[in-house]
């Protein structure tokens, strides 16, 4: 198994990144969220251009908030500063869309989008209806090596439902998951159905779980701090899509007794101006920090509900990951506690990093 990092994209990440190659990390990936962070594309040319080996990738790139020529361009760019060292990781813009009051891009217009990007980076000439017209693009100038296409950029999918990775296996992607616990271990064996389903090889598959958690030490009032800072962002986050989805998709509100809490934080998000545009307050810090007004998080319920544990148990976790079939295990560092990337590393250490 393979170990890596991810950052909410910030101009300094490329430290990071640096220090993620140092330490033995095969892979950092870059959040693509335009009103989060910064643009996702410059922090990943500051880190191709002071690393050396790491792997450098998009988790995830959102189709719509940029033209495919326009992607295919930072990708082949990118590849021109760290040659085969790129990898065009995309998804349906759960945070990047929502944070503008919008849905995810449908299925069938990702599919589109990804194999005008893959076929422009394979310097083929690309069908493309923009403006209400159709046209043929394609790079004109490749062979003056201003850009790189010759080395291949492989495309991970960012998918959940059955058809995101019926479609995943069909484009010969690698998968992306992202989470904890039990649904992880429920979602690789559904995916690896899938894959086996599209006619290929079960052991073909690569796939990358993003998660979030902390190193515990047993001290439990040291840990609570801990945990609340380094994963209670990705416990909140469950709240916000839950939020974003009441009344649309019961089948997205948690159960049991995240429900009450669920209802809880609903009260408070009726709270949020303007009314038409709540989707800005319920955003704000998405993976980065913790609200004030978000006090219905505890330190049990992170735990609970992250990939936290002390050093032996995580080992036995990454154990379980790997045995279940993911081929990269990366963990997602909360901004302003990116020094919880060497406590990672002496886990994976002990995992055979």
């Amino acid at each position: 198994m393979e170990y890596g990092v991810a950052f909410a994209s910030e101009v300094d990440s490329w430290k990071w990144a640096k220090r993620a190659e140092e330490l033995g990390y095969s892979s950092a990936w870059f959040y693509d969220t335009q009103l989060l962070n910064p643009d996702v594309f410059i922090c990943m040319t500051l880190a191709a251009a002071n690393t050396e080996s790491i792997r450098l990738g998009t988790g995830v790139l959102v189709p719509t908030n940029r033209i495919e020529p326009v992607t295919a361009n930072a990708f082949a760019s990118l590849n021109k500063l760290a040659p085969g060292r790129i990898d065009f990781g995309i998804g349906t813009g759960f945070t990047a869309r929502r944070t503008m009051g919008l849905n995810a891009v449908p299925l069938a217009q990702t599919r589109t989008y990804i194999e005008r990007v893959q076929s422009m980076l394979r310097g083929e000439t690309v069908e493309w209806d923009f403006e209400g017209k159709d046209r043929k693009i394609r790079f004109l100038n490749p062979d003056l090596g201003l850009i790189n296409i010759d080395d291949e950029i492989p495309l991970w999918v960012s998918a959940f439902g059955p058809k995101a990775r019926q479609m995943t296996a069909e484009l010969d992607a690698g998968w992306l998951n992202f989470g904890a616990g039990d649904a992880v271990f429920q979602g690789i064996e559904e995916m690896q159905t899938g894959w086996q389903q599209a006619g290929r090889e079960k052991e073909d598959l690569k796939s990358v779980l993003f998660t979030v958690g902390s190193v515990l030490t047993g001290d439990k009032g040291r840990d609570d701090v801990k945990v609340m800072a380094e994963a209670g962002p990705y416990t909140a986050v469950i709240f916000h899509g839950a939020a974003d989805t009441a009344g649309m998709f019961e089948s997205h509100r948690p159960e049991g007794p995240l429900a009450e809490l669920l209802e809880s934080y609903l009260a408070t998000h009726q709270s949020y101006e303007p009314d038409d545009a709540r989707y800005l307050q319920n955003h704000r810090g998405h993976l980065m920090f913790v609200r004030p007004e978000e006090s219905h998080l505890s330190p049990d319920l992170v735990r609970a509900t992250s990939m936290s544990g002390t050093r032996n148990e995580l080992v036995d976790e990454v154990g379980r990951l790997k045995d279940a079939g993911y081929s990269q295990l990366t963990v997602q560092l909360i901004h302003g506690h990116e020094e919880a990337i060497e406590e990672w590393a002496e886990v994976f250490h002990l995992c055979g990093l």
